[in-house]
């Protein structure tokens, strides 16, 4: 029998499956190199998306033609602008020790809370602070959810206020609630001048009376933020109030003891006087330049804007009969019974709403009240503006909606609304979001030819400031008080239509927005002009404000 090696039966094996002839070689290379041919056009085909996609960031008319020449395409491209500026340089930022960080929430509407965070800015600019990007309000009226970065520009209002304060998005995590941090919570008090957030003394009694529990009780009623401080600043019980009393109410030496200060309430919230020079110019300067919309919010602003001055000239009129302002004011002319009923049971409901009992008609009589819809068009007719000017209603739902602006509608037919001039996909973003929505309202009121406002709440003064910055353009401050009198008087019939337009005239020959100082009441802020419907300090360079100013506006800051 014959024996076989190991390595013979091998071979015996491999003989049994002949290799590959020379065709088959052939192909498989050929397989080989169109492999490789595909792989590399589609190596090289990516990296040009994305050589295409990176330089339309920095030369997109270049490589739109470049596009086009490829695909045979010839289109004509829109722009908005004739040339993008590059962005601006970064301000250098300041540098100073930070005494703590002061997280601030908003109350209000979308104008209260940005005149809010132009104060909160100027108080941690004021006091050296670290300032955390506000909180907006979500648990008013209106329920919006909207965050800041949802209605604001968040990195321009940070890096373009870095030469002045420090701005930061959230707390470092060592401060967080989360991990167990209580920071102070507190409303600082309203109408405060630079004195109350430094360390200079604001008495609660007077210096030379003994610190007795009945002057406690006292204050306790005029002053309910008392209690707080009373309680947090213990040790001052055990002395007079010429040491202890004096200090109660100061901010800064809080920052010392606890770091991080959280205003719960930030409305009016600083003088609208009495502030140093440099300080109301940065007040300015949030409201003016650091507070821009988000690029959504500007571009749908702009293009309500551009509809409108197609059409020629328009008047933008802050219609405020709102369901809002008139519960909240209890003004009920030319409501039913049933809907003054219902604005009362919605005033009821709202317990910050300090009061309850109202009686219309004085309100009314005090002008107090926001004009209905069929006052404002008697007033517009003879303010002198005819059935063909482009009216802009700058105002959420009308209370009563189409039912009450049928009146002024049949004397001025082209009464539009942003609802009517977008399609509903571009306002569908923004639909349950009322800030934003108000934004697009502000954007187009401080564009407009003429600026018309029914009411002066903080809308009306904030646009009315904006407008004066921007060159005093007309705005018409209606006198509603004297309004009442003249209407009352007309549908009496004891005032002719002749008559009547020629005193509407003449009681608003001064009330167009002109150049003024403001109107000052000691102790009485409520009663004075508004700071940001009249910002006179960024109208005027450092030495015509010191001749027109004096030196009220000038306090020492912290260093």
């Amino acid at each position: 029998m014959e024996v076989r090696s190991e390595s013979e039966a091998q071979q015996v094996k491999l003989d049994k499956f002949p290799g590959p002839g020379p065709g088959q070689a052939v192909q498989k290379t050929r397989l080989q190199v169109w492999f490789i041919r595909v792989c590399s056009s589609i190596l090289i085909w990516t990296c040009l998306v994305q050589l295409v996609a990176v330089g339309e960031l920095w030369h997109p008319q270049l490589l739109t033609g470049l596009s086009n020449r490829f695909t045979g395409t010839h289109k004509l491209s829109i722009r908005v602008e004739e040339s993008l500026p590059s962005p601006p340089p970064l301000l250098p930022a300041r540098e100073y020790k930070s005494n703590g960080f002061l997280t601030v929430s908003c109350n209000g509407g979308l104008n209260q809370m940005r005149a809010a965070i132009c104060d909160m800015v100027t108080v941690a600019r004021l006091l050296n602070l670290t300032l955390v990007v506000p909180e907006l309000d979500k648990t008013s009226f209106w329920a919006d959810p909207s965050n800041f970065e949802d209605i604001f520009d968040v990195r321009h209002f940070i890096d373009s206020l870095r030469d002045e304060v420090r701005i930061v998005k959230r707390l470092p995590k060592r401060f967080n609630r989360r991990y167990g941090y209580q920071p102070l919570d507190m409303p600082p008090v309203s109408w405060s001048n630079e004195s109350y957030y430094l360390q200079q003394n604001f008495s609660v009694f007077p210096p030379t009376s003994p610190f007795s529990l009945k002057q406690v009780h006292k204050n306790l009623l005029l002053h309910p933020y008392f209690f707080f401080i009373w309680q947090i600043s213990s040790s001052a019980v055990k002395g007079n109030s010429s040491d202890g009393c004096d200090r109660l109410l100061q901010i800064l030496p809080l920052f010392s003891k606890h770091y991080v200060i959280h205003f719960n309430r930030t409305d009016t919230r600083l003088a609208n006087n009495g502030i140093s020079l440099d300080l109301q110019k940065l007040r300015c300067r949030v409201n003016f330049q650091a507070l821009k919309f988000t690029p959504q919010i500007e571009a749908l602003g702009y293009k309500l804007v551009h509809i409108l001055q197609d059409k020629g000239p328009f008047v933008a009129l802050h219609l405020r009969y709102e369901m809002d302002m008139l519960a909240f004011s209890g003004c009920t002319q030319g409501c039913t019974e049933e809907e003054a009923e219902e604005l009362k049971r919605l005033r009821y409901a709202f317990p910050w709403w300090r009061e309850k009992e109202i009686v219309s008609e004085e309100r009314r009589s005090q002008g107090l009240c926001p004009l209905t819809p069929e006052e404002a068009a008697l007033v517009l007719q003879a303010l002198g503006f005819d059935k063909d000017t482009q009216i802009y209603i700058a105002s959420g739902e009308i209370y009563g909606s189409e039912r009450r602006l049928a009146v002024l509608r049949s004397a001025f037919p082209q009464i539009v609304k942003k609802e009517m001039l977008l399609d509903l996909e571009d306002l569908r973003q923004f639909q349950n979001h009322s800030s934003q929505m108000a934004a697009l309202d502000f954007m187009v009121s401080v564009s407009s030819n003429t600026f018309i406002p029914s009411y002066d709440g903080n809308m009306a003064r904030v646009v009315e400031g904006h407008r004066r910055y921007l060159g005093f353009k007309k705005t018409i401050q209606l006198d509603r008080r004297r309004l009442v009198e003249l209407l009352d008087m007309h549908q009496n019939r004891t005032l002719s239509w002749p008559e009547f337009s020629i005193a509407v005239r003449l009681a608003h020959e001064r009330r167009m927005g002109q150049p003024t100082l403001r109107r000052v009441v000691p102790d009485k802020p409520k009663e004075e002009d508004y700071f940001y419907a009249n910002p006179q300090e960024c109208f005027c360079s450092r030495s015509s404000c010191d001749d027109l100013l004096g030196p009220s506006n000038s306090t020492e800051e912290v260093r």
